[in-house]
């Protein structure tokens, strides 16, 4: 093995080695240990507001742990989902945003995705996020009438109503079908329309509870504006189906009409 050669006074290498020090850095400033402790990895985040709001969603955890929902009030429920699609920001204020735009929990899970994204920081994947909480909810309360009979669990075809329709934009009709156990078949939108009308088909409908062999339906249809008062044309359709569905066997157990504060029954207003 040749032995390298000695530098000579007039060797070029030591100003080499600098150019080289100045193109290329101490590794170890780059690859060393960090010290011990909390890192940010935002630029502008200080260790100070790193762990103000670090130990805050920590707290809530733990307070949402060890007390249960109760004693959260509805933004901080909201700060506990958005912590999981908003890892590097203190999303309090974001939460009691989207409080103070849609009005309630409800209002917020209810919104269309496009009026969730009109709040300032809620970017698609965050507001997919909320719609998927929404999406979970009805689908559990959905589950729950396939295991019951429908006239015998009232209360929950109106909580699945309201969480599927109350805060839609647009007008929707909706169909339960039933079985002559009064079990739910399948429950189908039918048509949507505008804030305010949306068409329906008697003959439609019809047609479809003897495609899936129903025996029984419940009308369902949503008022945006929030008022379920039943109009003159809500009533007068209604009627035109009972008597359309009746001749065939076809029983129509009720039309309801939800609103975000509410819902009525025609036939507990005994207009059908």
């Amino acid at each position: 093995m040749n032995k390298r050669p000695a530098s000579s006074p007039d060797s070029n290498e030591p100003a080499e080695d600098a150019a080289l020090g100045d193109l290329f850095p101490d590794e170890r400033a780059y690859f060393a240990e960090q010290p011990a402790g909390r890192v940010s990895l935002k630029p502008d985040a200080t260790p100070h507001s790193a762990e103000h709001y670090h130990g805050h969603r920590e707290r809530l955890r733990e307070k949402y742990r060890d007390h249960g929902d109760t004693s959260l009030a509805d933004y901080e429920i909201l700060e506990l989902l958005l912590f999981r699609s908003i890892p590097w920001r203190d999303t309090k204020p974001l939460a009691k945003a989207l409080l103070a735009r849609f009005g309630t929990l409800a209002g917020v899970f209810g919104a269309p995705l496009g009026l969730l994204q009109e709040v300032k920081g809620i970017g698609e994947n965050v507001a997919l996020d909320l719609k998927l909480v929404a999406t979970v909810g009805q689908r559990s309360l959905k589950s729950e009438l396939r295991e019951k009979q429908v006239l015998s669990s009232w209360s929950s075809v109106i909580d699945y109503c309201h969480a599927a329709m109350a805060y839609e934009s647009r007008e929707q009709f909706r169909i339960l079908f039933l079985d002559k156990r009064n079990a739910l078949i399948a429950d189908e939108v039918q048509s949507k329309g505008t804030v305010d009308h949306t068409p329906v088909y008697p003959r439609e409908v019809v047609r479809r509870a003897l495609e899936l062999s129903a025996t029984a339906i419940i009308l369902v249809h949503n008022h945006p504006s929030g008022d379920p008062t039943p109009s003159r044309a809500d009533i007068d359709m209604t009627k035109t189906i009972v008597d359309t569905a009746k001749p065939l066997g076809i029983t129509v157990h009720d039309h309801i009409i939800i609103g975000k504060d509410g819902h009525a029954s025609l036939k507990g207003l005994r207009l059908i």
